[in-house]
């Protein structure tokens, strides 16, 4: 076997060719090849292994605008279409999941402000983090409250013009290294209307992150506990009427599933490729080990699957743009290709042999990586839940009060 580096022409070692909707989209998609190509990919697999979080690159996305694509120009967004997007996270995903996976939460985080915010509240803080370097991060998961989010019990209790916010979040993708955070917290009563919306300084007094979790993947993409100790927050922080949060942070994950599923796809194009470089060099036999016909059906399934899950989130985007519903979409996007991306990394491992299940190669950490993929920002069971309830309407209220959100 000669390396990682391959130059064996075939189309499944070609990047992937894509149906963009403008010349200034394929601009944009040159740009982002040529960042990752300069920027990204060659630190990646080291800077995982070492649990390195790439700060400045995000201030470098940020600067170029890849961290505000989906939002208004007039706020100094990129105005994109989510179709484009998407196609612009699944690269990024590609090349390190750490980076993909965290701009789809930067947007995320974002969300709230963006479209539940008054036009003075994105006047004054929207720009700042579209595109002056700020990065955020999404908090509704708690210790006790994941996939049902209407039990969440941080608690934010009103002083004058102020709210005193009190509790613990957890999983939080970013906790600890946030410039800001979108908190959901419980302003009333029990159950899905006492929760209220706001927008967190990361440096708030009162506000601690602990240590990151030790994780089987994304080692360079810190996941904390958050905990507000009488964190003060005035009351122009508040996003959206009070109890109006978790209608708010719903639609956040809706559009948040997408973003998973992009990143899906991202990281099963990268493990397929892996795999096929590999088979296509390594010889058994007097021949290439991709000649033989096993391995040939298995790489063709892998392939037929990346494309059917690409095509499937593309679809539930283009709904979006058009202002249609696409929340059963987005959950069957985000079920489907995070089920194809760990399917696809499992394959590409074994595909591989033993070369696979050693570091020397990225295949093992593709593996790693596609699991979380079925965890956030929903569970794949909850997925298959809201699709549920969505479909027939009725049942266990799935599509309403559920999330299985990890921040």
């Amino acid at each position: 076997m000669g390396g990682k580096r391959v130059t064996i022409s075939a189309e499944g070692l070609q990047p992937v060719r894509r149906t963009l909707p403008t010349p200034e989209a394929r601009d944009l998609l040159d740009l982002v090849r040529e960042l990752i190509q300069r920027e990204i990919a060659p630190g990646a697999d080291a800077e995982e292994a070492a649990g390195v979080f790439p700060r400045a690159l995000f201030r470098r996305l940020s600067a170029t605008g890849l961290l505000g694509l989906p939002y208004a120009q007039e706020y100094g967004g990129g105005e994109q279409p989510y179709e484009v997007y998407l196609q612009v996270l699944e690269e990024l995903a590609a090349a390190r999941l750490t980076v993909g996976l965290g701009a789809s939460v930067h947007t995320l985080a974002c969300h709230g402000l963006a479209g539940f915010g008054t036009k003075e509240q994105r006047a004054e803080w929207l720009p700042a983090m579209l595109g002056e370097g700020l990065l955020g991060a999404y908090a509704l998961s708690e210790p006790a409250a994941g996939s049902d989010a209407a039990s969440l019990r941080t608690r934010a209790v009103r002083d004058g013009d102020e709210w005193i916010l009190n509790g613990t979040k957890a999983w939080i993708t970013h906790g600890g290294i946030a410039d800001f955070y979108t908190v959901m917290a419980r302003t009333g009563g029990d159950g899905p209307d006492g929760i209220t919306a706001f927008l967190v300084p990361g440096d708030a007094a009162g506000l601690s992150a602990a240590a990151p979790e030790r994780k089987m993947g994304m080692n360079g993409s810190p996941t904390a506990q958050l905990h507000f100790d009488g964190v003060r927050v005035p009351d122009t922080r508040r996003l959206g009427e009070e109890g109006a949060g978790l209608r708010l942070a719903l639609a956040a994950l809706d559009s948040g599933r997408l973003g998973i599923a992009a990143c899906s796809i991202g990281v099963a194009q990268a493990a397929f490729t892996t795999a096929l470089a590999f088979t296509l060099e390594r010889k058994q036999f007097g021949k290439p080990v991709a000649d033989f016909q096993g391995l040939r059906f298995m790489l063709a399934d892998l392939a037929t699957q990346i494309e059917a899950g690409r095509a499937l989130y593309l679809a539930a985007a283009r709904l979006r743009d058009a202002g249609e519903p696409f929340g059963r979409q987005a959950a069957m996007a985000k079920l489907f290709c995070s089920d194809t991306a760990m399917r696809v990394a499992t394959d590409a491992v074994q595909l591989m042999g033993g070369y696979g299940y050693t570091a020397d190669f990225p295949a093992e950490r593709y593996m790693r990586e596609a699991k979380v993929l079925q965890i956030v920002e929903g569970t794949n069971q909850i997925q298959r839940a809201v699709i549920a309830s969505r479909l027939t309407g009725s049942g266990d209220g799935g599509g309403k009060a559920r999330s299985g959100g990890r921040g």
